[in-house]
């Protein structure tokens, strides 16, 4: 026989599932862990401590949140009905397009050699791949122990080596660090212009701003004129094969969605080349344009303003991010 039941008690429902508890008050934290690359250092869910977020198929729950960052949820329906643990998943989201190529939400890929990127809710990320460095290690030459250049180390010695002995490259290089304000003035370089001729737009992320925020920054570019016409008549000089740059004889208003700047302006453009050489700026400063919209008022756009071009035989496609890269 069952004891009576006490005032106070709450009566258990036979067909309730009791869940376990993951999460305790107060908090007890360890020392704050080092995340691998890529994976984001993140307060768990009983908003306690630092944990590094659960990755695409890994176990998680109430404590162990999955990575947000990278539009991941925990989903408990494998664990029904107790909704207990889950396992990390992909909101379903649109895609990612790079360089003509189509990945889905939450797939990784490496599209460089240096870099392995994932796409997220239309947003792309990449991480830098590590580069083994066996240069200056123990393993490396030893006079008169065996040929010039050859290594001395086992199979077992280099894997190590290559495990701990690598140099980390940043995804962006930036550019020299000014101190303005109290604000360590920080800035991408300039993403190449979306378009080969015409008015495009290129970008970069910088903390040049009143509150030292990392923001992206965009403005116009023209490297060269659509006018097949004008760059026809670009004369190359004797015995060369590239004119770097040229002017329009004349100054003519810029057109920008459908709206024309208030001054005239006398651009210089890259030039062109006979061989398969391509020229893009090389010099620049930054202008402001003022657009005048019919019936719409203005606006103001900053623009590259090119001094300078060089022509080279690395062409890349527009909006190409890794065309920049090199091997350190």
């Amino acid at each position: 026989q069952s004891p009576p039941e006490q005032p106070g008690d709450k009566p258990t429902d036979p067909g309730e599932v009791q869940r376990k508890e993951v999460c305790r008050w107060p908090c007890r934290c360890p020392l704050v862990p080092a995340c691998t690359p890529g994976v984001s250092l993140v307060k768990d869910g009983c908003g306690c401590c630092k944990v590094c977020a659960k990755q695409a198929g890994e176990p998680c729950n109430e404590a162990d949140v999955c990575d947000p960052h990278k539009g991941l949820y925990c989903d408990y329906s494998g664990d029904e009905p107790r909704y207990e643990t889950g396992v990390c998943a992909y909101l379903v989201a649109v895609g990612c397009e790079l360089n003509g190529v189509y990945y889905a939400n939450g797939q990784t890929f490496q599209p460089n050699q240096l870099y392995k990127c994932l796409c997220v809710s239309g947003t792309i990320g990449c991480t830098p791949v590590f580069t083994p460095r066996l240069a200056g290690s123990p393993c490396a030459r030893v006079p008169g122990r065996k040929k010039s250049g050859q290594s001395i180390c086992g199979l077992g010695q280099h894997k190590q080596l290559q495990s701990t002995n690598y140099r980390l490259m940043s995804a962006y290089r930036s550019l020299p660090l000014v101190l303005k304000k109290k604000c360590l003035i920080q800035a991408t370089p300039w993403t190449p212009c979306s378009r080969t001729c015409g008015i495009g737009i290129s970008s970069r992320v910088t903390n040049d701003n009143r509150k030292c925020e990392m923001k992206k920054e965009k403005r116009l570019c023209l490297i060269q004129p659509c006018l097949t016409n004008m760059l026809k008549k670009i004369k190359i000089p004797k015995g060369k094969t590239c004119q770097s740059t040229f002017q329009p004889p004349t100054a003519e208003k810029l057109v920008f969605s459908g709206c024309s700047t208030t001054q005239r302006y006398k651009l210089t453009f890259c030039g062109v080349c006979l061989d398969k050489r391509c020229c893009i700026p090389n010099k620049s400063r930054m202008i402001t344009v003022q657009f005048e919209c019919p019936n719409e008022g203005f606006f103001k756009w900053k623009m590259m303003w090119i001094t300078s071009c060089v022509c080279q035989r690395i062409c890349s496609a527009p909006g190409d991010m890794f065309s920049q890269l090199k091997l350190l």
